[in-house]
């Protein structure tokens, strides 16, 4: 299978949901998400810091996106910048997300268009939970993708009838400029798109990205794709990055986080679902990883919805 398969087999699902206004030198956290989050950059200049990690310069086209369960905060550095037509969110049923700086000219500003992402193949869902690394890509001026950009605009300050349609398929079409400017790259990020071109690789991966919750070991995986433990475990690794039961804590995590922000179902169930024995060993991994009790984590996305 070559990337050309890849790509004609990708469901890309974006949904915008919020417009994010920094007016003059501010901050804005924009916490975790249970989901994969795109940012495009409308406007203005400043960064984007997500916790552990290099900040990421932006600018007018930048496109960042953030994998789930990753806090990240934009940071206005209120440069002047080039006037964009007014965002109408709320006629787009979009949060308007808006920082005012204490000090400070308000009349430079960073705007930000944030849409969660989903991504498929036709035989596995939200393969996009495989990617662990931000990714950064810019629209240039002589992009082919920038005359979308300069609609996606049009529809941001006038919208109409199927306004939101149109702006979720310009961002699919950013998603896919994205992905294959990446993999010309060879960024690290997409190697699970490589794994994809080794059949019993992929079907391990596919395996637990659809059923997270089951009692997979490397011994049962190898046993499932016909291949030895030791062979299995050093294909798994070469093709993907790291080995199967570390990609799989996280794929469970980020299953039970999509459950604790999309359902009322008892966290001791959600460990049990996603593959944990206990509450307390669920509980303590999570909190250890994400910075929040389930519970608190629950509230936190119930109050950003």
């Amino acid at each position: 299978m070559n990337y050309e398969h890849i790509f004609d087999k990708l469901e890309i699902s974006p949904e915008p949901f919020a417009v994010c206004e920094l007016k003059g030198a501010c901050n804005l956290d924009l916490g975790r998400d249970a989901t994969a989050t795109l940012h495009y950059i409308l406007t203005g200049h400043g960064r984007l810091q997500i916790r552990d990690r290099p900040e990421i310069p932006i600018q007018p086209g930048t496109l960042i996106l953030v994998p789930a369960l990753q806090r990240h905060s934009l940071h206005s550095a209120a440069c002047n910048h080039k006037p964009v037509p007014e965002c109408k969110p709320a006629e787009l049923e979009l949060r308007h997300l808006l920082k005012t700086s204490d000090i400070g000219s308000s009349s430079s500003e960073l705007i930000a268009l944030c849409a969660h992402v989903r991504v498929g193949l036709r035989d596995a869902e939200d393969v996009i939970d495989l990617i662990r690394n931000p990714l950064v890509e810019t629209i240039e001026d002589k992009s082919p993708v920038r005359p979308a950009i300069e609609l996606l605009l049009q529809e941001l300050s006038a919208p109409t009838y199927g306004s939101r349609a149109m702006i979720k398929s310009i961002l699919n079409l950013c998603v896919i400029e994205m992905f294959r400017r990446k993999l010309h790259q060879d960024d690290s990020a997409l190697r699970w798109m490589a794994a994809l071109r080794d059949p019993q690789v992929w079907e391990a991966l596919r395996v637990m990205i659809d059923a997270p919750g089951e009692a997979h070991t490397v011994d049962n995986l190898a046993e499932r794709v016909g291949m030895s433990r030791s062979t299995f475990a050093n294909r798994f690794s070469a093709v993907y990055g790291s080995g199967p039961i570390v990609l799989l804590r996280d794929l469970r995590l980020r299953k039970a986080a999509a459950l604790l922000r999309d359902t009322a179902i008892p966290v001791k169930s959600i460990a049990s679902m996603v593959g944990f024995t206990s509450r307390t060993s669920f509980s303590r991994l999570f909190e250890q990883r994400i910075g929040q009790s389930p519970l608190q984590f629950r509230k936190s996305q119930q109050e950003a919805l």
